[in-house]
């Protein structure tokens, strides 16, 4: 069974592993867990700091062009349904 971690605990060790006081093999002794998940959370931790100091605004206008972009994907593959469907009526009346 895959054992899953809380985001707290997740933060603790990305700390931890940023701060660079302890080395992996010390820190993934301490906390039971593989270097390679040491190392892809603090990873994941350093490339999600940017959006942390993101201002409330440019977060919100952010998560507008997100749905923007999902809603003309979603428009785009109905049409391509949309005319498929023509299709098949026209080979059926036909």
């Amino acid at each position: 069974m895959k054992k899953s971690y809380s985001g707290k605990f997740k933060t603790k060790v990305a700390l931890a592993m940023i701060r660079e006081q302890e080395t992996v093999a010390e820190l993934a002794r301490k906390f039971e867990i593989h270097r390679s998940l040491l190392t892809r959370w603090k990873k994941e931790a350093l490339e999600g700091l940017p959006e942390v100091f993101t201002n409330h605004k440019q977060r919100k206008k952010n998560d507008e062009k997100d749905l923007v972009n999902q809603l003309y994907q979603q428009i785009g593959q109905l049409k391509v349904e949309n005319d498929w469907l023509k299709k098949k009526v026209d080979t059926i009346n036909s």
